[in-house]
């Protein structure tokens, strides 16, 4: 029978069971054996991490043909512009590649969070806003590169979904098992 565990990635923990370096790892939160997390977060992005020991859920999720939500929330440095969504919408150029187009929104309010234990730089002139992103590919570094494509340049970064999989009241470094695969893909 196969695990999957669904887990809130704090800001700074490393999306891995070891580090040469010492620094906080995926070992640090999670007491389980052979679950290897499905995609990835930076070391400072937060949220939602699905972990599982079901090789061909991972294949499936990775894979941008099965066309797996994912959603973010991302704080900005700026105001977004109508085209500067209309852009990421469109789908950007990354690295010479468009990258498939994204559902963005303006969200009216800050999204309740918990507190970042680095806190995001303030500039008196500079305003910041979030977005909400759903993307459908999970390139290295995606939506911190599609916003600054657009010239906004993501502050924080943290994933609330995967498919219908939602992080929902999970603090950070908290987590919880899943016991049904349908509960996790997108019905086809």
């Amino acid at each position: 029978m196969y695990q999957y565990v669904v887990f809130n990635k704090p800001y700074g923990v490393l999306c891995q069971f070891s580090d040469e370096l010492g620094r906080p790892t995926l070992k640090d939160y999670i007491p389980l054996a052979a679950v290897y997390p499905v995609g990835r977060l930076d070391i400072d992005s937060e949220g939602l991490l699905l972990l599982t020991d079901d090789g061909g859920l991972n294949q499936r999720l990775a894979n941008p043909k099965h066309k797996q939500e994912k959603v973010y929330w991302a704080q900005v440095e700026g105001l977004p512009t109508p085209e500067q969504l209309a852009k990421l919408a469109q789908g950007v150029i990354i690295k010479g590649r468009k990258i498939l187009p994204a559902r963005a929104k303006l969200l009216d309010q800050e999204p309740t969070l918990w507190p970042r234990p680095t806190p995001i730089r303030f500039r008196k002139n500079k305003p910041t806003s979030w977005l909400e992103l759903t993307i459908t590919e999970g390139k290295n570094h995606q939506v911190k590169r599609m916003t600054a494509a657009v010239g906004l340049p993501c502050l924080r970064l943290v994933r609330i979904a995967i498919g219908p999989l939602q992080l929902g009241t999970l603090q950070p470094g908290e987590y919880k098992l899943v016991d049904r695969y349908d509960k996790i893909l997108k019905q086809e």
